[in-house]
């Protein structure tokens, strides 16, 4: 695998630091000057590789989309190929379950990023589009299991309980028992799926 280029390298090093600078300042706090510090940079290093904070954001939404759509390959790599329930657990696991691959860090950034979202249109499209990607994805794996008649609604359910708990383990962090998300939304999809789950004669063509 080849390895990435120094330019690579280092527009991720100052997306991270943006990371790590809304962590500590939130993201009007995030000042070049912070992103830098952050960083291990120069604000001179950040200005040559982005042209301003909100480049470096709409960057940081790829990355983050990159970071959680590659934990559910890892885990999906893992599964027999007839294991369509077991892709929706991947889905929910990439997004919410601690562990080696756990991302608190990316939590609390997505947060703020649906934030800036609503107060900034370029950061709003960027937003909806990977959300739409990731929402259109779980709701591909949901048909696998109850067909494509009911999956927009059941993915949909899921997809808002997955960003509920975002909200609050970045607000609120105290509300939300350690390490309970990523079980407890697959288990209330287990039971929206076999809600959903027609029996072999009534089950839609997809």
């Amino acid at each position: 695998m080849p390895r990435p280029s120094n330019t690579e390298a280092r527009r991720e090093q100052i997306v991270a630091g943006l990371l790590k600078a809304m962590a500590e300042r939130g993201y009007e706090g995030a000042s070049v000057a912070e992103i830098a510090r952050a960083a291990g940079l120069s604000a001179g290093l950040v200005h040559y590789h982005f042209e301003d904070k909100q480049e470096i954001l709409l960057t940081l939404v790829r990355s983050l989309a990159s970071r959680a759509r590659q934990r559910f390959a890892t885990r999906a790599s893992k599964l027999a190929a007839d294991d369509a329930r077991g892709r929706v657990e991947a889905f929910v696991d990439a997004f919410l379950a601690t562990g080696p691959d756990a991302d608190v860090a990316a939590v609390a950034g997505w947060v703020t990023i649906s934030a800036e979202a609503i107060r900034q249109p370029e950061v709003r499209v960027a937003y909806e589009e990977v959300v739409r990607a990731d929402l259109e994805h779980l709701e591909a794996l949901v048909a696998a299991v109850v067909g494509k008649r009911r999956a927009r609604p059941l993915a949909a359910g899921l997809f808002a309980a997955i960003q509920g708990y975002f909200v609050l383990s970045a607000s609120a962090p105290g509300l939300v028992p350690p390490g309970s998300a990523a079980g407890t939304v697959k288990r209330m999809a287990a039971g929206l799926l076999d809600a959903a789950t027609l029996s072999p004669s009534d089950r839609e063509v997809s």
